[in-house]
């Protein structure tokens, strides 16, 4: 099983796609180290996030609570504030550590509303790499506003040794937004697939891998349905900052409980879970994120193999690029949807505009006032 704890929705970036910085929780009401203590061993994979999990300041104490409850632990950071992973990395290098990186320059910064925010993260990267940490990376969202330098960002992570991860625009609760949709589908899917293609030239095995991943973020760009079926609540689960357990980060309705007043076992044998799997199965939600998606992609019995489908997607057009060959993205790929979506929409950059921040409190009715949550 994969679980994702946001420990705090307070954030130092002003982000055009996510408004968790608008909307920040109380440091004395996030969840505790009492709380977490409840999460068992045995946890496929288990990532630390936020808002920015390093304003947590003890982030190093819930880093040594965890690390032995995970085969794998990852904090993802907006990388402004490195320096306060640093002893974290001296002591656990093997730690996954991704900071987010919308592009180059004004890119980054004008998308993410940080003051030289791009160099702060190069830079905290390079300090965790001459540390000796073992997986460090770069987490990007493709948008309409980043896409042309993608492949620039890819190639620049390859060449330090750096990893790429990538996401797309989605709405949800995590993120506090409902009107995350894409400006221009087909200009976007365009840049990705030159993406995907220069994934599969390398010969990182992951990479190739992520090249199946991002096809699927571009299906969902594209309006075509995911391409794995999703296993919310089966095979993984988010956990947001007042301990409430959610099968996902996408829709509050499907609540399997509270960690601070239950058990685990209470949680996960509750007869609410098997309704909550019902939901998943017929959700018309159009989702693809990386915390999701790399989920559906493995073995369940052995959650470190890929299950079928990407593998043998994987070897055929990796074989394909190897002979010169080129993708056949038709194969795979429906633009009808797209080329009917003529919808505008403006997402409002905030890098030098002043926001009133809006304390979510423990005791008030969280996400209802987002509007609904919509993927399409």
């Amino acid at each position: 099983m994969d679980v994702c704890v946001i420990l705090t929705y307070r954030c130092n970036s002003k982000c055009s796609m996510c408004y968790v910085w608008q909307n920040p929780t109380k440091a004395d009401e996030e969840i505790s180290l009492n709380t977490l203590r409840k999460i068992p061993s045995g946890i496929d994979y288990l990532n630390l996030t936020g808002g920015e999990p390093t304003l947590r300041l003890d982030l190093p104490e819930i880093v040594d609570l965890l690390y032995p409850k995970a085969m794998t632990l990852e904090i993802s950071s907006n990388g402004l504030l490195s320096e306060r992973l640093e002893p974290i990395i001296r002591k656990y290098p093997d730690i996954k550590i991704r900071f987010s990186l919308e592009g180059f320059g004004e890119t980054n910064n004008m998308i993410r509303g940080e003051r030289d925010g791009d160099k702060k993260k190069i830079d905290g990267l390079f300090r965790l790499k001459k540390l000796g940490a073992k997986d460090i990376g770069i987490a990007t969202v493709i948008q309409d506003d980043n896409s042309e330098g993608v492949v620039e960002l890819f190639r620049f992570a390859k060449k330090h040794g750096f990893e790429l991860a990538t996401s797309t625009l989605h709405n949800g609760f995590q993120f506090h937004k409902s009107d995350n949709f894409p400006y221009d589908r087909l200009k976007i899917a365009k840049y990705m697939e030159d993406l995907i293609a220069e994934m599969l030239k390398g010969v990182n095995v992951k990479n190739w891998f992520r090249a199946y991943l991002n096809m699927g973020l571009m299906a969902k760009l594209l309006g075509n349905r995911r391409m794995l079926p999703c296993a919310a609540a089966e095979d993984f689960i988010f956990i947001d900052p007042w301990s409430d357990v959610y099968a996902c980060n996408v829709r509050p309705d499907l609540k399997l409980g509270n960690l601070e007043t239950q058990d685990w076992d209470e949680i996960w044998n509750s007869p609410s879970v098997e309704e909550v799997r019902e939901k998943v199965h017929n959700c018309t939600q159009n989702c693809w994120m990386v915390g999701s998606a790399k989920t559906a992609m493995r073995q369940k019995k052995y959650p470190k193999l890929p299950s079928a489908g990407p593998l043998l997607w994987v070897v055929y057009n990796k074989l394909k690029i190897m002979f010169g060959g080129k993708i056949n993205f038709e194969r795979y790929i429906d633009n009808k949807t797209a080329a009917q979506d003529k919808q505008v929409y403006y997402r409002e950059f905030y890098l030098n505009k002043d926001v009133k921040r809006n304390i979510q409190l423990k005791s008030d009715n969280h996400y209802s006032i987002f509007g609904k949550f919509i993927n399409k």
